[in-house]
């Protein structure tokens, strides 16, 4: 389920006692060189006065277990453990495994934070709109084109070959994702560098957070 749990990622700096806790959220846990990522992140959190905590964090016991539905659920239990001790959540949007929508997971952690009324902010290396990441992807997956709707309303004006609308324009993914961001007053920050467009999403909570 998670690579790179071996060593703890600690912070190169310490932060404030005071700091406020940060929940890393996304997709980064899949990545090669997860444990090295999640360092720099904190080490940018650390210089915005926030302390990063990230998925890894307190979950060794993990390690020694074997793969299966027990182990999948304590993780959630720990990650969920892990998201209750946080005053804020900044979140990864990039698509996930080549498809145009985000990590699942990392949305309904977007969804029990922004529940629990706490400061979200979100990044994301692709800023194009979402109905183009689906058009992208019903292309290469599937060899299909979107096609206009008939009777056009506010939910979008295309829809798939299956006829599902595609909805959520003018947003990088769904609107009940990057939506719950927003109305939490955070914004979602685009780079194409991904730990620039993080920097600036913690600059975002960060402002509302310390002033």
């Amino acid at each position: 389920m998670r690579n790179n749990r071996n060593n703890p990622i600690m912070n190169t700096q310490s932060p404030s006692p005071r700091a406020p806790r940060i929940y890393l959220a996304g997709d980064t846990v899949f990545r090669p060189g997860a444990a090295d990522l999640f360092r720099a992140m904190k080490d940018i959190c650390t210089k915005a006065g926030l302390e990063g905590v990230c998925p890894f964090d307190g979950q060794a016991e993990v390690d020694d277990l074997a793969p299966g539905a027990q182990t999948s659920l304590l993780i959630a239990r720990l990650d969920r453990d892990l998201m209750d001790g946080c005053d804020a959540g900044v979140f990864c949007l990039d698509p996930f495994r080549r498809a145009a929508d985000m990590d699942p997971g990392t949305a309904v952690e977007i969804g029990y934070m922004a529940a629990q009324g706490k400061k979200l902010a979100g990044y994301t290396v692709d800023g194009r709109a979402y109905p183009q990441k689906v058009a992208q992807y019903r292309k290469q997956a599937w060899g299909d084109s979107l096609r206009e709707r008939t009777g056009n309303g506010g939910s979008g004006t295309t829809e798939d070959a299956d006829g599902l609308i595609v909805h959520s324009e003018g947003m990088v993914q769904n609107a009940m994702t990057e939506g719950f961001i927003r109305l939490s007053g955070g914004e979602v920050c685009v780079d194409t560098d991904l730990l620039t467009a993080f920097g600036m999403a913690i600059d975002n909570l960060r402002q509302r957070l310390l002033g």
